[in-house]
């Protein structure tokens, strides 16, 4: 029993739980900037190749096509995708950024701790002893 409410305190701290929130916002964010690169952004940059901008390839050894119509045997670089997928990296890695630069700036900035408050001198303390042994 002794295991089981350990690892009930390790999953229910704070951090835990914030970091599952955060892997699920996380991938629905990573599905909607891939619809936003799969459906405007290719398509546009698809224009300057005029093809499919994820259909972009550079074939290596043509492939037969067989009874159904299908291409097999094909080798091919699909650097379209591949740039597709830079492209998605890109825009999560600025909204993260932007995402921190707001946090961080949201963030009460801590107040510098407040100067001790100096003791007498040297000085200072010798005249004081000299006065208590005039007394």
């Amino acid at each position: 029993m002794g295991f089981l409410k350990e690892f009930k305190d390790f999953a229910m701290k704070g951090n835990l739980v914030d970091i599952a929130v955060g892997f699920v916002m996380g991938a629905a964010f990573n599905k909607v900037v891939s619809s936003f690169t799969g459906g405007i952004v290719s398509p546009l940059i698809g224009l300057v190749f005029k093809s499919d901008f994820n259909d972009l390839k550079y074939v290596i050894t043509e492939g037969t096509v067989n009874d159904a119509g299908e291409t097999v045997g094909e080798i091919a670089v699909k650097y379209g995708e591949f740039l597709t997928n830079v492209i998605d990296f890109l825009i999560v890695a600025f909204v993260m950024f932007m995402i921190v630069k707001g946090v961080n700036k949201m963030k009460k900035k801590e107040e510098p701790a407040p100067e001790a408050p100096k003791g007498p001198t040297q000085e200072e303390l010798l005249a004081e002893i000299r006065d208590l042994l005039k007394k």
